[in-house]
């Protein structure tokens, strides 16, 4: 069981499954998160249990939603529409995050020049733009 949840701890999370961990480049990650990438952890929904407070949510694309703590504005999740058999949830989230490793790169052609995190793994890119 992993375990994690936002800045504040309104919001707390258990996970019954081993995450498939990897970076993203794309905007809208970028973006989301204020930082030159993210580093996302995906779950079956099934497996994804919320404690306390859920997170609120906000469409941040025609594709895809965004979970996050309304009291001290952590991203936490991030589900696609044409996926809801499975939920992102943000590595640095998580309250062990060491364990987590990301194994690929999404969205590789976004990816800022300076940033050498991963840059030895496989790489994907998306079609995807904001």
């Amino acid at each position: 069981m992993l375990s994690g949840g936002c800045l504040c701890g309104r919001v707390r999370f258990n996970v019954r499954s081993e995450p498939r961990v990897h970076y993203c480049h794309c905007d809208m990650c970028r973006r989301a998160t204020g930082s030159a990438f993210a580093v996302l952890a995906w779950v079956p929904s099934q497996s994804l249990t919320w404690i306390g407070a859920e997170p609120n949510c906000r469409r941040s694309s025609p594709i895809a939603q965004r979970g996050f703590c309304s009291a001290c504005g952590s991203p936490l999740s991030l589900t696609y529409d044409a996926s809801p058999d499975e939920v992102a949830l943000h590595v640095g989230t998580f309250d062990d995050p060491a364990s987590l490793q990301p194994h690929y790169n999404y969205g590789s052609s976004r990816r800022l020049g300076w940033v050498c995190c991963g840059i030895d793994l496989p790489h994907h890119d998306t079609e995807e733009r904001w």
